[in-house]
């Protein structure tokens, strides 16, 4: 991901995240797919009525699937409205979607969605990361990592 991606998502009104997900996984590579949305979900969306937690990406006869992203029923929706928690489509290249199928088939990983973002053009984006699981030892390395970086922030504010 360069700098000019990194910049459009910092300005994306809407930037829902999979918190729990990189204190459970190590990235090992990520991709940004769009999803494939009914006509209440979009509106959902940009209201920041979604979420990322326990969902997982797996494919499908060439096909990429998000599972257990929660978007919650538009309010002023009717009869139309969609459900929260249905399985979508992600949009990815083909050849991705390979590279992707080929590195799921190595034990202990997976594909996490990490971000849920507007792009420029306001469409819904996902990112989405192959991920490794990490061991109880590196959790605990990682919130030690949090907490040191927590103290130095501290430090810098009293000085």
């Amino acid at each position: 991901m360069n700098k000019e991606q990194q910049e459009k998502r910092k300005k994306s009104p809407v930037q829902i995240r999979n918190k729990k997900a990189s204190f459970e996984y190590f990235f090992v590579d990520t991709y940004t797919a769009g999803i494939a949305l009914t006509g209440t979900e979009i509106k959902s969306i940009r209201a920041g009525k979604a979420s990322l937690v326990d969902s997982y990406c797996y494919i499908t006869k060439g096909e990429m699937w998000v599972q257990g992203m929660n978007i919650s029923p538009y309010f002023y929706g009717s009869y139309a409205n969609h459900e929260a928690k249905r399985p979508r489509k992600l949009l990815l290249n083909r050849k991705e979607i390979r590279n992707l199928e080929a590195d799921l088939k190595t034990p202990g990983f997976t594909i996490i969605p990490t971000l849920i973002f507007i792009d420029e053009n306001g469409r819904a984006k996902v990112d989405i990361a192959l991920a490794r699981g990490k061991k109880e030892y590196d959790k605990r390395q990682t919130l030690k990592e949090k907490e040191d970086r927590r103290e130095m922030d501290r430090a810098k504010k009293h000085y």
